[in-house]
C-alpha cells in the first residue's frame, strides 16, 4: 500500500529546472498521482513553506532515504535506494506525453536484494548500502556532521534542553544500529554530555600571541620571490605618496628630444613637460644673436623683449596678483636693480622701467662713467620718465632689506670690472642685504659671479650654468626658427603658451 510509506524521508529529483527536494512523506494520492512532503529542503536549503506537493510527471528520480520504524514515523530504519513510482516498489517513473507521468516496470538486477524487508524486521536485519545509496545520503551526513562539530551550537542546545526538560521526564534510550552504521542524527549532533563542556572562557589574547605575523609574511614573500609572482607588499613597505601636480600613472615625465645642437652639450635641462633643452657654449650663443640681428632682430628689440620677460618673472616672484593689487593698502614692493655699464646693464634698466610702470618701487644703481653705450643712454632716458629712483653710490642704497635684488653687474667679456671699487662695494651690500637675488643672463664661470643668485634667467637657449646660478629659467626673446637652423641648431620651441619657463637639471 502507498500509505505504508508515510513518514519516510525521501529525495525527489525534479530535473535541472526544479532541482532536488528532500523531506518526509506526508500524503500520497494514487488517483491524482501526487506525493506531498512536509518540512521540505530544496537543494539543501530549507523551504519557507511547510509542505510541497509533486506530480508524477515532474519527478525524474525518487530515492527513499529512511523508512520509519513500527509505531514511530520519525525513526530511521532503512536507507535503500529505490527507483520507484509512488504506488509500488521496483518501478521507474518516466514522463508521459500528457505530462501526468506513467509507471514503467524496471527489472531488478541479480546483485541487488530481491525482497524488501518488512518494516517490522528492519531493525533486526543487516542493511547493505550500495555506493549509489551512500551518495544519496552524503549531503545529509555532511550537514549533520558539521553541526556535530560546532561546540557552541551543542552548548546552546544542551543548555536549552536541560533547562526545558521536565524533572519527571525520562530520557529516551539512544536508538540506531551499532558500529556507527545507522546512528540517530539527533543523538549524533546533540548527544554530548553537558558536563564535558569547559567552564573557562576562550583566551583570545593568548591564542593571538601564538601567531607569528612576521614569520608568516616572510614565508609569503619568500614563496612569491621564488615563484616569480608579483609581490603584494609587506607591512614594512610604505605606500607611495603623490602631490596634487604629480601623475599617478607616470612617476617620471616622458623625455622628448626636439632640440639638437651641433656640439655635444656640457649640460642638459628638462622642462616640466619633459622636453630636453640642451645648453650651448657662449661662442654659439653669441653667433646666434649675431645672425638674428642680421635678419632684423636688432639690439633694441632684444632689450625690450628681455625687459618684458624679466619684469614678468620679477612680478611673479614679488607675489603676483596677491601682492600687486589696487585694493591692497600696504607698502609697495621695493626692488634694487644693480646694473653695470654694458649691454647686460641695459637689459636690467629695461626691466626696471617695466617694473616701475607696474607700481613697483625701483631703485636703480648705475656707476658714473664719462661715456656710456648708446643702448644704456636710450634706456636711461626712458627710465627717467618713470617714478623709479636712480643712484650712483652705494651709500644711497637702502639699509633695510628690500623685496628683491636684480643683478645685472656681471658681463661675459669685461672681466676687469670686478676689480673696480664700486663693484666690490655693491657686491658687499647685496650679500649683506639678505634679499633674494635674480640674475639676468649671468656668465658661465662661477668665479665671475660675485653674488650668489637664487634664480637666473637665460635668454633663448641656456648656457651651462653652475650651482651658484640657482634655479635656471628660460625666456623667449623672439628668435625665429630659421635663425636657429642657420647656425646648425635643430630647434622646436619649448615654451608652449608661456614666455618664461623653469628648467630642471637632468
Amino acid at each position: 500500500m502507498a500509505t505504508d510509506w508515510l513518514g519516510s524521508i525521501v529525495s525527489i529529483n525534479c530535473g535541472e529546472s526544479l532541482g532536488v527536494y528532500q523531506g518526509r512523506v506526508s500524503a500520497v494520492d494514487q488517483v491524482s498521482q501526487t506525493i506531498s512532503l512536509t518540512r521540505p529542503f530544496h537543494n539543501g536549503v530549507k523551504c519557507l513553506v511547510p509542505e510541497v506537493t509533486f506530480r508524477a510527471g515532474d519527478i525524474t528520480e525518487l530515492k527513499i532515504l529512511e523508512i520509519p520504524g513500527p509505531g514511530d514515523s520519525r525513526q530511521c530504519g532503512d536507507s535503500q535506494q529505490m527507483d520507484t513510482a509512488i504506488p509500488g516498489v521496483g518501478c521507474q517513473v518516466g514522463p508521459s506525453q500528457n505530462g501526468m507521468g506513467k509507471v514503467l516496470k524496471k527489472p531488478l538486477s541479480s546483485s541487488a536484494p530481491q525482497n524488501i524487508p518488512r518494516r517490522t524486521d528492519v531493525k533486526s536485519q543487516d542493511i547493505v548500502i550500495s555506493p549509489q545509496q551512500q551518495c544519496s545520503k552524503s549531503y545529509m551526513d555532511r550537514h549533520m556532521e558539521s553541526l556535530s562539530q560546532s561546540k557552541g551550537f551543542r552548548r546552546r542546545h544542551n543548555s536549552w534542553s536541560s533547562s526545558s526538560r521536565h524533572p519527571n521526564q525520562v530520557t529516551p534510550k539512544k536508538s540506531g544500529l551499532k558500529n556507527g552504521q545507522m546512528k540517530s542524527k539527533d543523538d549524533e549532533c546533540f548527544g554530548d554530555d553537558i558536563d564535558e563542556i569547559p567552564d573557562t572562557d576562550f583566551d583570545f589574547e593568548g591564542n593571538l600571541a601564538l601567531f607569528d605575523k612576521a614569520a608568516v609574511f616572510e614565508e609569503i614573500e619568500t614563496y612569491e620571490r621564488r615563484s616569480g609572482t608579483r609581490s603584494r607588499g609587506t607591512p614594512s613597505e610604505k605606500p607611495a605618496r603623490y602631490r596634487h601636480d604629480e601623475n599617478i600613472l607616470e612617476s617620471e615625465p616622458i623625455v622628448y628630444r626636439r632640440i639638437v645642437v651641433p656640439q655635444n652639450p656640457h649640460k642638459e635641462f628638462c622642462t616640466d613637460s619633459g622636453l630636453v633643452v640642451p645648453s650651448v657654449s657662449y661662442e654659439l650663443h653669441k653667433k646666434l644673436l649675431a645672425v638674428a640681428e642680421k635678419h632684423g632682430l636688432s639690439l633694441e628689440r632684444r632689450l625690450e623683449m628681455t625687459g618684458v620677460c624679466a619684469s614678468q618673472m620679477a612680478l611673479s616672484l614679488l607675489g603676483g596678483p596677491n601682492r600687486l593689487n589696487p585694493k591692497n593698502v600696504h607698502q609697495r614692493p621695493t626692488v634694487a636693480l644693480l646694473c653695470g655699464p654694458h649691454v647686460k646693464g641695459a637689459q636690467g634698466i629695461s626691466c626696471g622701467r617695466h617694473l616701475s610702470n607696474h607700481d613697483v618701487h625701483v631703485i636703480l644703481f648705475l656707476p658714473n662713467f664719462v661715456k656710456m653705450l648708446e643702448s644704456i643712454t636710450n634706456e636711461l632716458n626712458l627710465f627717467s620718465k618713470t617714478q623709479g629712483q636712480q643712484v650712483s653710490s652705494v651709500k644711497d642704497l637702502p639699509d633695510s632689506p628690500v623685496d628683491l635684488v636684480i643683478n645685472c653687474l656681471d658681463c661675459h667679456e669685461n672681466a676687469f670690472l670686478r676689480d673696480q671699487p664700486w663693484y666690490k662695494a655693491v657686491v658687499d651690500w647685496a650679500n649683506q642685504n639678505r634679499a633674494p637675488v635674480l640674475s639676468i643672463d649671468p656668465p658661465i664661470s662661477e668665479a665671475e659671479l660675485g653674488i650668489d643668485a637664487k634664480w637666473s634667467l637665460a635668454l633663448g637657449l641656456p648656457l651651462p650654468l653652475g650651482e651658484r646660478a640657482g634655479r635656471v629659467y628660460l625666456c623667449d626673446i623672439g628668435i625665429p626658427q630659421q635663425v636657429f637652423q642657420e647656425v646648425g641648431i635643430n630647434y622646436h620651441s619649448p615654451f608652449g603658451c608661456k614666455f618664461v619657463i623653469p628648467l630642471h637639471s637632468t
